[in-house]
């Protein structure tokens, strides 16, 4: 009820926007099936900023000693209570499905993360500087150790605070996307500063047991007109089988299911999904120092947000929502720990149920070049393209490429 209150007051006391002044006749017509709309925000608020409000949702649970499963249901419940009865707007089925989904996956990983940025056995200074920290990443669980007492409390850690594996890698460098479209990313491309944060928390090939026992995180940003944060990207394990009658010394096989969320939102394109995964990743070593990385999937997309030129409507709506069906590929070859060569392919079809009626088939190719100049100083380029081909019942087609270079310097850390 506090996350719905705090915003509720902001917007009606102080914004003083008209969708907050509620009543018991909003209330009564958004409780009508035939009141749900499609809303008209920006992108951004309604691929982040709704599926954060809905970690928030989620969090108040899981903080409060309830497991990922018991927790769900917060998110959708919350959801639902904000669409009916804190705005006079009529709900919206993407911010429904935002909120919940999204709410889901952002809410496990950031309560993982900030349980584990505090260390329970820790005192002094750097306890609190942590505790901060881990506020930050995560308000709610923030916000309960504040109320339950253990903030700065010394004490056992949860069972589970830790995994066997944590590890990530910070790039810093420039990029180069393409402008507008064009295939010419030499004479027509636009140069930015970035970083890139990517972590994996707990092995793929081993946590298998929980939901969330492992998962990855990238979060790209840089000098963009678009955003800060350009880019980011979770995939949540929520079951796993490990394949048996391979030798695990030299090949390891494990299919996974994930939920997932996507958002992208540079200069040139942008994107956002919620998705759940099917996939099988494999780790071989056919030699002593070589190893080979691999995943193929497929899955559903629930939602997806995708770009429209021809679409410009409300607060600043430019985009066709729809559901629809992803492939996924990857492979990396690593050599005496010291080289990596990476490629890897995203795609994925949609059929718009809003918007412009259309289809479109977005994919993108990537491959990346890295070589390790100590075990944690790195150089490296990513090269690849992006392609959107949207196919419309009362417009020209749209054949879209977005061609990028990136160049970095990485630090690899182990938590």
């Amino acid at each position: 009820m506090l996350v719905q209150i705090i915003p509720f007051t902001f917007n009606r006391y102080i914004r003083h926007k008209d969708f907050a002044k509620i009543s018991w006749e909003s209330i009564g017509d958004n409780l009508k099936f035939n009141s749900w709309r499609w809303d008209d925000n920006k992108f951004f608020n309604n691929q982040f900023s709704h599926p954060y409000q809905g970690s928030l949702y989620y969090s108040s649970f899981r903080s409060n000693g309830y497991s990922f499963w018991q927790s769900v249901p917060s998110a959708f419940v919350g959801s639902f209570m904000w669409e009916v009865a804190a705005e006079t707007h009529p709900p919206a089925p993407n911010d429904f499905i935002n909120t919940s989904m999204g709410g889901i996956t952002l809410g496990e990983m950031t309560y993982r993360l900030s349980n584990l940025i505090v260390n329970n056995k820790q005192r002094g200074f750097k306890r609190q500087v942590n505790e901060v920290f881990a506020f930050l990443v995560n308000p709610i669980n923030g916000f309960n150790r504040i109320v339950d007492g253990k903030w700065g409390k010394v004490m056992d850690n949860p069972i589970d605070r830790k995994p066997d594996i944590v590890s990530g890698e910070l790039d810093m460098g420039s990029r180069r996307f393409s402008e507008k479209g064009s295939n010419d990313i030499i004479n027509k491309g636009k140069n930015e500063l970035y970083f890139r944060l990517r972590l994996q928390y707990g092995d793929p090939f081993k946590d298998v047991k929980k939901p969330f026992s492992n998962f990855n995180v990238t979060m790209e940003g840089g000098n963009n007109d678009s955003a800060k944060i350009n880019t980011l990207r979770v995939s949540g394990f929520l079951h796993g089988w490990q394949l048996d009658g391979a030798d695990s010394s030299t090949a390891e096989h494990v299919v996974n299911i994930t939920t997932n969320y996507d958002f992208y939102f540079n200069s040139s394109f942008f994107y956002g999904g919620q998705s759940v995964n099917i996939s099988l990743l494999s780790h071989f070593q056919p030699a002593k120092k070589i190893r080979i990385q691999t995943q193929a999937g497929a899955g559903i997309i629930v939602l997806a947000a995708v770009q429209d030129e021809y679409l410009y409507y409300g607060e600043g709506r430019n985009y066709d929502y729809g559901p629809g069906v992803n492939l996924l590929a990857d492979a990396n070859l690593i050599v005496a720990e010291k080289l990596l060569f990476g490629v890897h392919y995203r795609g994925g079809w949609f059929s718009t149920v809003n918007g412009n009626k259309s289809t479109h088939f977005l994919n993108t190719v990537t491959s990346e070049l890295k070589y390790s100049i100590t075990s944690r100083i790195s150089l490296g380029t990513e090269w690849g393209h992006l392609n959107l081909h949207g196919k419309f019942e009362k417009y020209n087609d749209v054949n879209r490429s977005y061609p990028y270079l990136r160049v970095s310097a990485g630090y690899k850390f182990n938590w």
